[in-house]
């Protein structure tokens, strides 16, 4: 189940008692904010959680896959996001991984 912003906004009402209105008007403005950052192309650190970055992608030779047509796929920016150590941590708790002599082919 994916969460969205109106449960965004009712657990920021919930855990800091504010009624739903001021909540939605926090949450859209922290999303603002984290746009326009990301707009003007500079980097969101938040700590404990992650970095997200704007990458500028040059223009480069593609194919269409239904004709096999060459064309050049134009250059863009792109968003990366790269969760904190603690966030990867916590993501991969109790997760055990076999050994590599465990695994057998």
């Amino acid at each position: 189940m994916s969460m969205t912003k109106a449960d965004l906004v009712s657990i920021v009402s919930e855990n800091c008692a504010l009624n739903m209105g001021a909540s939605a008007e926090i949450v859209d403005q922290v999303f603002q904010i984290l746009k326009e950052t990301l707009e003007k192309g500079e980097t969101v650190k938040i700590s404990g959680f992650g970095n997200f970055v704007v990458r500028e992608k040059k223009p480069r030779k593609g194919r269409n896959p239904k004709t096999g047509e060459e064309l050049i796929i134009s250059g863009r920016r792109v968003l990366t996001f790269k969760p904190s150590a603690i966030l990867r941590k916590i993501l991969n708790k109790g997760i055990q991984y076999p050994e590599a002599s465990e695994i057998q082919e």
